[in-house]
């Protein structure tokens, strides 16, 4: 169930937030076996904070859609009394007496916290300091990104939502491989203290979800100024379930899939053929350097001391921070003089309320980063695996698409997904991970390799 059907039953009191936390925590610890997605379990918390949500339902009090409503976090968001290990073995044992901002949000909206959920190491990619994080779908592949734990866990019904982060790809690259609706809002709406940063100006929280109606409403919950980070705002948004999206007018990208601007157009937007032009030609290497640089400054001292060799991946942050540290001063500026180009471009020339591309092709990834457009990753369909076993499989390739939208426009983004969903059912298939073909065994390592991040100027 999504979370309106689930916040239906808590509100009716058809079910209580306690049982939901039991059949939640259950299925966290049957699937993490195979899946490797969760870093701590929060039994002690979830029930606490379950009790109290019952306990307001009792009293008549009801804090609306996300009141006990069972849910995760990316493990390097800070929550007292748990260990924020930022999926490192540097850091495995770390506990912060910090209460994030982006958790206390959720507490006041009633939600419950069951689990941390897996981080790449140092929020790199999918492996961690306990293994490599599995897509649902097909278990025989890494789930990419290091929102790994919650784009997994969501995608295989282990939390009802979860809250990951991106720098470049977190949030999409994930998503799209697991299969699940996630958003990426734009830079600022959600407020990162108690986070570990990477870069101050590319780091951005957002949710994962069965649905973009669900992406609505955690999102509605979460933004907002944080007083302790001066790159949050307020930012005003409408109501994206009140948009007419026939008033909108939607560009489509050569790699736009066809189905949801068919849908779309037949609901009535205006869909036209449409590129985002601009002139800056380095746009990934601006995002390797501004990444790489902001990330040493971080973590200057944990590289200087040794710390990077016992990292569980040597071909990640140590040898792009090696390389960070022998950036001439004077490229870092006028990668950031560039990058000021590209986003006056890219506002003057996004000349339509939103467009539809793909969400995970690099030089969007890039792009979408450093302007801080807002961008739904929305599953569109499936396909066959590559080489299956010879007695079939149930395991799929998943299919999605990108809805970008302006900055601060994330309500159009969230409105045409909406639209989309309404009519299509792809967001609401499930992975067969209880019921796999004959052939179907868990390899370890699995066979498909996800090549790493290229350092490209």
């Amino acid at each position: 169930m999504n979370i309106v059907e689930l916040g239906e039953l808590i509100r009716t009191k058809q079910i209580t937030s306690q049982e939901l936390v039991r059949i939640f925590l259950e299925r966290l610890k049957r699937y993490n076996r195979v899946l490797e997605s969760v870093i701590s379990y929060t039994d002690e918390l979830a029930y606490k904070q379950a009790k109290e949500a019952d306990e307001l339902i009792g009293k008549g009090v009801y804090l609306g859609p996300l009141h006990g409503i069972p849910y995760g976090l990316k493990d390097i968001i800070a929550v007292p009394g748990y260990k924020t290990t930022w999926g490192s073995k540097s850091f495995k044992d770390q506990v912060l007496d910090i209460e994030a901002w982006v958790y206390k949000k959720l507490k006041s909206a009633g939600a419950v916290l069951v689990a941390k959920l897996v981080t790449g190491s140092l929020a790199y990619d999918d492996i961690w300091f306990g293994g490599r994080t599995r897509n649902p779908w097909n278990i025989e592949e890494f789930s990419t990104g290091s929102s790994a734990g919650p784009a997994a866990s969501t995608s295989a019904g282990m939390v009802p939502f979860a809250i990951g982060s991106e720098t470049a790809g977190s949030i999409t690259y994930p998503a799209s491989r697991c299969g699940v609706t996630a958003l990426r809002p734009t830079f600022g709406t959600v407020g990162r203290t108690g986070v570990m940063s990477i870069s101050e100006s590319l780091d951005k929280l957002g949710p994962f979800c069965r649905s973009a109606t669900d992406c609505s409403i955690v999102l509605d919950a979460i933004r907002g100024k944080d007083p302790d980070d001066q790159s949050s705002r307020e930012i005003h948004l409408d109501d994206p379930f009140s948009v007419d999206i026939t008033k909108l007018t939607v560009g489509y990208l050569d790699d736009a899939e066809m189905e949801v601007v068919n849908v779309l157009k037949a609901k009535g937007v205006n869909m036209v053929p449409f590129k985002l032009k601009y002139t800056v030609d380095s746009v990934q290497g601006i995002l390797n350097f501004t990444m790489d640089v902001d990330m040493l400054a971080h973590f200057d001292e944990w590289q200087r001391t040794g710390q990077d060799e016992v990292y569980e991946a040597q071909d990640q942050w140590p040898t792009e921070l090696s390389r960070a540290r022998v950036i001439p001063a004077v490229d870092y500026i006028q990668a950031q003089r560039a990058r000021g180009k590209l986003i006056r471009e890219v506002k003057e020339r996004f000349t339509v309320d939103a467009f539809i591309g793909n969400a995970t092709d690099w030089e969007k990834v890039c792009l979408g980063n450093l302007v801080g457009l807002p961008v739904m990753v929305v599953p569109t369909g499936f396909k066959n695996i590559s080489d299956p076993p010879p007695k079939g499989t149930r395991r799929r390739t998943t299919i999605t698409t990108g809805i970008y939208a302006r900055p601060d426009q994330d309500h159009i983004a969230l409105a045409l997904a909406m639209a989309y969903q309404s009519v299509t059912d792809h967001h609401k298939q499930r992975p067969p991970i209880d019921n796999l073909g004959p052939d179907d065994m868990i390899p370890d390592p699995p066979t498909t390799i996800i090549p790493p991040r290229i350092l490209r100027l």
